[in-house]
């Protein structure tokens, strides 16, 4: 399973959910855990995802995403399962 993380933060409105969401399934990405929270009007969501079945290379779904959080309003990051545990080892 190819795991992924990603995490959407900015400020609350909208439909932030409903867009990130539509554009994973639309690209057969799986949703397998998924969190969010708002505090004093600041949205955060991380989401780990399963990419087996999408036929987009990573690094075009990247940027598809930065261009999302752009256009909502939001930064999107997306990193690869082994590169986040490596980088929150302590």
């Amino acid at each position: 399973m190819k795991k992924t993380i990603i995490t959407v933060v900015g400020k609350d409105t909208v439909g932030i959910i409903a867009k990130v969401c539509t554009y994973l399934a639309e690209n057969q990405i799986n949703i397998l855990d998924i969190s969010q929270t708002i505090v004093q009007d600041y949205f955060n969501m991380m989401m780990i995802v399963d990419m087996n079945r999408t036929e987009k290379r990573f690094g075009d779904i990247v940027d598809e995403l930065n261009t999302l959080g752009e256009k909502i309003g939001v930064i999107i990051k997306c990193q690869k399962e082994e590169i986040f545990d490596k980088m929150h080892r302590i």
